[in-house]
C-alpha cells in the first residue's frame, strides 16, 4: 500500500476530536511514507489532512470537479491537482489511484463514497482494504444498522466482515497493510 484514499468531511464537524483525529492519521500516513488521495479540497477535514500531509512534504494527490474549483475550494497545494468534470469521475478516479481507502467522519458524500467502495469490494471490481476511521464511536449507529440489515438477511456477513473498524489510526493502518482480498463467489444470505 503506497496511496490512501481518504474520504471525509468538508466540515470539521462541532467536536475539535475530529480535526484532531484527522492530523493522528495524517501523522500516521506520514511515517509509514504513504501518500495521499483526496477530493482536493482546501476547507473542514479534508482540509486539515492535506495541510498536515503536505507541511510534512508527503505526496497529496487532489481529484476535484471543476465546478468545485469555480467556488473556490480547491487546495492549491496539492502535489498533483487533477480536475475532472463530475463527481462520478472524481470518485472512480479516487478509487482507481488508492491502494486502501479510510472513511473519516463525514456527511453524505463519505457515505456515499463508503458505500461504493463496499460494493466495488463486495463485487469483485476492486480488492483494497476499505476502513471505518471510527473516531469517539462516530459510525457507532451506522454499524448498529448494518448489522440489522445482516440480521435481516439483506447483508452478507461475509460483506461486513470486508469492512476493517478502528478509532485508532496505527491499528487501523496496521490491518488495511495486512488486508487480503478475500472475494466471495456466492453472496446469497442463509
Amino acid at each position: 500500500m503506497k496511496k490512501v484514499t481518504v474520504y471525509c468531511g468538508s466540515n470539521k464537524g462541532k467536536n475539535p476530536i475530529y480535526a484532531q483525529a484527522a492530523e493522528s492519521l495524517a501523522d500516521e500516513m506520514i511515517k509509514r511514507n504513504l501518500g495521499l488521495v483526496y477530493g482536493a479540497g482546501n476547507v473542514g477535514l479534508m482540509g486539515v489532512i492535506a495541510d498536515r500531509m503536505l507541511a510534512a512534504g508527503q505526496n497529496v494527490y487532489g481529484i476535484i470537479p471543476q465546478k468545485l474549483v469555480d467556488i473556490e475550494v480547491a487546495h492549491q497545494g496539492c502535489t498533483e491537482l487533477t480536475v475532472v468534470e463530475t463527481m462520478r469521475d472524481r470518485k472512480w478516479l479516487m478509487a482507481e489511484r488508492g491502494d486502501g481507502f479510510v472513511a473519516m467522519p463525514g456527511g453524505i458524500g463519505t457515505f456515499e463514497e463508503l458505500f461504493e467502495i463496499m460494493t466495488l469490494n463486495q463485487l469483485g471490481y476492486i480488492q483494497k482494504p476499505l476502513a471505518l476511521y471510527n473516531v469517539q464511536g462516530y459510525y457507532d449507529k451506522l454499524l448498529d444498522f448494518l448489522k440489522h440489515s445482516t440480521n435481516e438477511g439483506f447483508l452478507h456477513q461475509a460483506q461486513l466482515n470486508l469492512l476493517i473498524i478502528a478509532s485508532d489510526p496505527i491499528e487501523m493502518l496496521d490491518k488495511m497493510q495486512s488486508f487480503e482480498p478475500k472475494y466471495i463467489e456466492k453472496w446469497e444470505v442463509k
